[in-house]
């Protein structure tokens, strides 16, 4: 027999084994494509999420851009506890044109207690009527005002589930806010996990059978008279595995490896100290972002009310959560423990997740008014999160990319004409970042 064919079996089996577990490393690979990582967002780009509080195109009657307008102003400031067609938890808008005049509904949007205590009759009954829950005041101009209500007049009889993105009286039923224990944004299908349970099976019968299918072949062979002295030999060969353990390469080889892999974690330690990327604290009450911000679409700004016009994305206090709750899930445990601290008079002890060092100056407003960044560019998939957790490093560096590869909106703006000119002069090719107007000098962050 030629030596040459017992040679390649070998090869041929080792073949087989690469095969398969290329497939199982490419399935692997799917499946970690398709989960979301606590990583964190690259500086200067929005997360793949989509925002809670997209503005839908505009529907029927009065005029389009008005409509348009009062449609994302509605979701934004009125779906939280209006529908136009259905009662929530405040009245269906329906026919507000018709029932009040729009002198009355502009001064009842900005101080609807000023209103009541003037004693009008349809605000005081009205006030009565949904358990003298006080609504909130509005900032919003004439202008916006009558947009909305345009908005309403066009969806006047439409279904109540288009018309509205917040807690309805039909979905009010899941709005528990309590978050569920292991649930996690990166957690593969059930489907990927038995798909790779399935292939690694397969792997694992596929080596035991090629091993099966080699030692019967070389007891054939060793019934055959034909083979001549080097065939015995490679058939007969054993491998010493003793004499590859003691190998100055192999040893060589595990201590290189085991020391950088040493190296490489001690490193990684010392880098992330102080860093906490990834702390995701338990609350005292289990509110779900997943069920409020994404089911229900309620607006960031709704809760966290300064998000666009102070330095920090202020807590919300007990009297917003209660402007649904005081109708909403009011027998759930977890919306009781609102009541205990508004009956004791204290504020719920909110943990803190996203926390920068007191050495660094940073405005909330300036980049969410100014800049029009996304809540999920720096936050991540919040509207996906049952609890939330430090999404983004938010180191210095983090921050320093972000400024250098963020380019500038200046069109529209005048402020910026003379400096968008300047650095044209200087450097056309690149575009205009933060950087390119100082967003990089130290004095900018810590002074």
């Amino acid at each position: 027999m030629n030596s040459n064919r017992l040679r390649s079996l070998p090869h041929l089996l080792l073949a087989l084994l690469l095969t398969f577990a290329g497939a199982q490393q490419a399935s692997a690979q799917d499946a970690s494509a398709a989960t979301v990582s606590k990583a964190g967002v690259t500086p200067g780009a929005t997360a793949a999420a989509t925002p809670a509080t997209a503005a839908a195109p505009a529907a029927g009657g009065g005029d389009a851009a008005a409509v348009q307008a009062g449609d994302a102003l509605f979701k934004a400031n009125c779906a939280q506890c209006h529908a136009v067609n259905e009662q929530v938890v405040g009245p269906a808008l329906a026919g507000i044109s018709k029932r009040r005049p729009i002198t009355w509904i502009i001064p009842w949007v900005h101080n609807s207690a000023k209103v009541v205590a003037s004693g009008d009759e349809y605000a005081v009954a009205l006030y009565n009527k949904f358990q003298k829950q006080q609504m909130p005041s509005f900032a919003l101009s004439d202008k916006e005002i009558t947009s909305i209500v345009a908005y309403i007049t066009s969806e006047e009889g439409k279904s109540a589930t288009a018309t509205t993105g917040g807690v309805t009286a039909q979905n009010a039923g899941s709005a528990d806010g309590q978050a569920s224990a292991g649930t996690d944004a990166g957690t593969p299908s059930k489907a990927v996990d038995i798909l790779l349970i399935a292939l690694v099976v397969v792997l694992i019968v596929m080596v035991v059978t090629l091993v099966i299918i080699g030692n019967l072949m070389k007891d054939v062979l060793r019934g055959r008279k034909d083979l001549d002295g080097r065939d015995t030999e490679i058939l007969e060969q054993r491998f010493d595995w003793g004499k590859f353990y003691r190998s100055p390469v192999l040893r060589g080889i595990v201590g290189t490896v085991v020391a950088l892999v040493l190296l490489y974690e001690g490193v990684q330690s010392v880098m992330a100290v102080g860093l906490t990327q990834g702390y995701q604290p338990t609350q005292p009450i289990a509110f779900s972002h997943k069920l409020h911000a994404g089911e229900h679409q309620i607006n960031c700004a709704y809760c966290h009310t300064s998000v666009y016009k102070g330095k920090s994305a202020n807590i919300p206090s007990a009297n917003i959560c209660m402007n649904c709750h005081s109708q909403i899930k009011t027998e759930s445990p977890e919306i009781k423990k609102i009541y205990r601290a508004i009956e004791r008079k204290q504020p719920v002890q909110w943990v803190r997740v996203h926390n920068l060092p007191d050495l660094a100056y940073f405005n909330h407003s300036q980049h969410t008014q100014v800049a029009g960044l996304q809540c999920q560019t720096c936050h991540g998939p919040i509207q996906n999160m049952e609890v939330v957790y430090q999404y983004s490093a938010l180191t210095m560096g983090w921050c320093i990319n972000c400024h250098r590869e963020t380019p500038l909106n200046t069109k529209g703006n005048a402020y910026y004409d003379k400096l968008v000119k300047l650095h044209d002069t200087k450097n056309a090719s690149a575009p205009f970042t933060v950087s390119s107007n100082g967003g990089t000098e130290c004095s900018k962050c810590h002074y």
